[in-house]
């Protein structure tokens, strides 16, 4: 392509260069993946993380994915076909509570469906949407809400990451609801379920009882609560045993106290009972090494359940079950049997339909009163477990459920779990101690299923006997070309709708699936798994799954999970784990703390490659501050791409008639090309082990000195008629190094390197050639260009030292080096002398780098 002034605008600017080149880059397909022909060789496949569908973006979304789209466009550039999708992930949870604040409305799958429902609020309307004011509707109505809300939602999304140029194939999308996530969620549980991985049992279940919902493991949370140790009197023959418990109201659900096996105190009652106060109950004092000597009075009442190591113990040492707390949280009305006094049942009866707060102070005073409540109160702080999007703490209570094995329970899944952290490359690699601590302190299998209204259903019905008894044994499983299916609604092969509840019909599974039921199988929602097998043998396993360290525990191992049950295999071969973005605090942000930043404004303001170069300057697995009122880093990256956009103005400015790469001869091109060489080797060497950030680093370390440095030594030369060898020589160097620094700089900052490729090349510079060091000269020695840079700083800082404008010319000046520099620098001499305005300059040998015998001319004088 011939550079002419048309090509490039008289004032080079970044304003609307994203719209523009969004916009092409659509129309030719520059992103589209190319499947024909592939083979699997040709192939570099990203496992996108599909972003939560409710609300807004954050600056943390950016930050990561621009980490993974400099991979991809990398990738791309070093010819392979980069499969690179987008997904959304839009059910669960997040998405319900915001369709309940956004309409008004709460979810009552007792009610009847509504045709074309009109909610009693659409967002900002300014009328209170607060729990009371929401108006219950029918469980598909609600579900109706949250696809209207979670699509626009998305359009918004798209509509960011399209300003930020992130080289999606949009034409490669998914939802983690729609038919095809459904159809796939369904089908690898169903198979779960066939080889034996999948089952359901009534047991103790982390809940939540403002959702109502069962938590899983990976869904914890820590968090310090006020608290108070009860010393409380057991009673035995051989005297009181004190215990201290922050949970008294829990005294009725007691089946047994417990001590180390070595503590002395205690080793004379293991195998004999004691009675319970207020509730005279018989429980045995046993032994087991999770009892802690040196915790209050160093043995500890079990009670079914009052937290996860009452579950433990109730299951290693087999004892029964007491539960008396229900799924709203309150105190069932029935007492255990058990207690068999009257006093004991005089005070269950107080304590029924009672919060755990209220029946904590019946107990209190009731033991108060009895005189088995020993010593005062002591008020503690202690960690307490949450539902990590919840507000109260959690409670263990009994329910039926449905589970994953997860190795938990299982030596040898969990082995292979660990041998496959080991074979998968962790990038940072210390990241990787993080998934085996996981793997190796997981304590009970993968409790998959939720009770929430807008997600996967569990696609099972259960049969009911003659006697109207539901079979939960006997689950009745689709067949495989039935689904999706959603089991509240369809009735199961050989029934009837009208059967429904019926004693001889069926009953269907209510609950839905855990989310990473779903967001594990994304290796097979985008790569066509059992719907395009040629896709999948493209694709899968994956080449890099990008992701936050903070889900490590959760969508990196149960995605390897669902991987090995499914295939036995690894489903990528690199995973890059993004560090977080903290405040000026370097506090974590996030919606819950109030400190999260939105990008819009940013990229409004700044520009796409002014904020990409922030988020590409940080190294994976590190975290970076952030400060929206002094975005230091953002600022410098719009700095880069105004001054690439300026700097290759200049270059292409020059004739560049009959030069070619054969015309570069002169020392200081060379020197130039051979620095740019080892910058190339640099970059490449450390895109491929996904370290973004160095490869940037030594691009722009590079840029800068070419900029302040080469192009100021040698311009004078380009624009010389006399020296016609010598013009050549500049012209040429400049054009190559443009070209190579376009190429490195295209991950980063994708619409201003575009811009200036569209000058003088034909195609896109995302679709062109990574650079190779084959481009370059071999010959050149990067020394003759650092010197040269010395000297210049040194002849400027001379005159600022006189306090004389740069144009003053010198009639004499003395450079001094060592020895085995002054070759060096008496090939750069001419240039030196040309930029400098030296009329005569004399190089002379010395310890060190120095300029002496300074005589200045006359300064020119302005012009008026």
């Amino acid at each position: 392509m011939t550079v002419t002034p048309a090509n490039i605008p008289d004032k080079p600017a970044l304003e609307g260069l994203e719209a523009k080149w969004e916009e092409v880059w659509e129309d030719r397909g520059t992103y589209r993946f190319e499947r024909d022909g592939a083979t699997r060789s040709d192939v570099y496949s990203i496992d996108t993380p599909p972003p939560t569908a409710s609300g807004s973006l954050h600056i943390g979304h950016v930050f990561s994915y621009t980490h993974t789209d400099v991979v991809a466009r990398y990738k791309r550039m070093r010819g392979k076909r980069v499969f690179y999708p987008m997904g959304w992930d839009d059910n669960g949870l997040p998405t319900e509570r915001r369709v309940q604040n956004f309409y008004g409305v709460r979810c009552d799958p007792s009610l009847p469906y509504i045709e074309n429902f009109e909610p009693p609020h659409r967002g900002g309307d300014g009328k209170s949407i607060k729990a009371a004011d929401q108006q219950p509707i029918s469980r598909q109505n609600f579900i109706e809400l949250c696809l209207e809300l979670t699509q626009e939602d998305e359009k918004t999304f798209e509509a960011l990451w399209r300003q930020l140029g992130l080289s999606v194939d949009w034409t490669q999308t998914y939802r983690t609801i729609d038919d095809n996530a459904r159809r796939a969620s369904q089908l690898g549980f169903i198979r779960n379920i066939e080889r034996g991985e999948a089952y359901q049992d009534m047991a103790p279940t982390l809940w939540d009882v403002t959702f109502r919902t069962a938590v899983a493991q990976a869904e914890l949370e820590d968090r310090d609560q006020p608290g108070a140790y009860h010393r409380l009197a057991f009673h035995s023959e051989d005297g009181d045993i004190h215990i201290e418990t922050t949970r008294p109201e829990l005294l009725p659900a007691c089946v047994a106290l417990v001590a180390h096996p070595d503590d002395e105190r205690y080793q004379p009652y293991f195998g004999k009972t004691v009675r319970t106060p207020l509730f005279d109950v018989e429980v045995p004092v046993l032994a087991h090494q999770l009892a802690q000597p040196d915790k209050g009075s160093g043995i500890a009442m079990i009670c079914t359940f009052g937290d996860v190591t009452d579950v433990i113990w109730w299951r290693e040492l087999k004892l029964p079950n007491r539960s008396i707390l229900g799924q709203d949280g309150r105190i069932i009305g029935e007492a255990p049997e058990a207690i068999t006094s009257e006093k004991g049942k005089a005070v269950y009866a107080e304590m029924a339909g009672k919060t755990v707060f209220s029946a904590k102070k019946i107990v209190v005073d009731a033991l108060t009163e009895s005189g088995e409540l020993e010593g005062e109160i002591k008020k503690i702080t202690h960690p307490v477990k949450f539902f990590e999007k919840g507000d109260k703490p959690l409670e263990i209570v009994s329910t039926r459920q449905w589970y994953v094995k997860n190795g938990a329970n299982d030596e040898a899944l969990r082995a292979r779990l660990l041998e496959h952290g080991k074979n998968l490359k962790f990038w940072p690699d210390f990241m990787r101690v993080r998934y085996e601590n996981w793997v190796a302190g997981l304590s009970g299998d993968w409790l998959i299923s939720r009770q929430r209204f807008f997600g996967v259903p569990i696609p099972v019905w259960y049969p009911i006997d003659p006697e109207g008894n539901v079979q939960y044994e006997s689950p009745i499983l689709p067949a495989e070309d039935q689904l999706p299916v959603d089991p509240s609604s369809d009735a199961p092969a050989g029934y009837q709708e009208s059967q429904r509840g019926q004693a001889g019909g069926f009953q269907g599974e209510v609950d839905v699936m855990d989310t990473w039921m779903t967001s594990s199988l994304t290796p097979q929602l985008v790569g066509g798994w059992e719907r395009d097998a040629e896709l999948f043998e493209l694709v899968y396993p994956f080449d890099v799954r990008p992701q936050g360290q903070d889900i490590i525990r959760t969508w990196l191992f149960s995605t390897l999970l669902r991987s090995e049950l499914e295939a036995q295999t690894l489903p990528w071969q690199n995973a890059t784990l993004s560090g977080f973005i903290v405040d000026p605090d370097r506090k974590k942000m996030s919606k819950s703390k109030g400190n999260v930043v939105t990008p819009a404004g940013l990229l409004d303001q700044h520009g796409s490659d002014a904020v990409r170069y922030w988020a590409a300057s940080s190294r994976l697995g590190t975290d970076a501050a952030f400060d929206p009122q002094r975005p230091t880093q953002i600022k410098i990256g719009r700095r880069l791409a105004i001054k690439v956009l300026n700097a290759a103005k200049l270059v292409l400015g020059f004739d560049a008639e009959g030069t070619e790469f054969a015309s570069i001869t002169n020392p200081l091109d060379l020197a130039m090309l051979a620095e740019l060489r080892q910058v190339v080797e640099t970059a490449t060497a450390s895109l491929d082990e996904y370290n973004h950030a160095r490869a940037l680093e030594v691009t722009e370390t590079f840029f800068w000195t070419f900029c302040d440095d080469y192009l100021e030594l040698v311009k004078n030369r380009a624009y010389s008629e006399a020296d016609a060898d010598g013009r050549k020589s500049a012209v040429a160097a400049m054009r190559l190094a443009t070209s190579v620094l376009l190429r490195l700089f295209a991950p980063v900052i994708p619409f201003a390197t575009e811009e200036v490729w569209s000058w003088w090349q034909d195609g896109s510079v995302h679709q062109a050639a990574w650079p190779q060091v084959s481009e370059l000269p071999e010959s050149g020695e990067p020394a003759v260009l650092a010197l040269a840079s010395e000297a210049l700083i040194s002849i400027r800082g001379a005159k600022t030292a006189e306090k004389v404008s740069q144009k003053t010319p010198i009639l004499n000046i003395t450079i001094e080096v060592p020895e085995a520099q002054l070759e060096h620098l008496q090939a750069v001499a001419e240039d030196l002398k040309q930029v400098g305005r030296i009329e005569a300059m004399a190089l002379a040998t010395g310890e060190a780098f120095a300029v002496r015998d300074l005589e200045l001319g006359e300064a020119p004088q302005k012009q008026k």
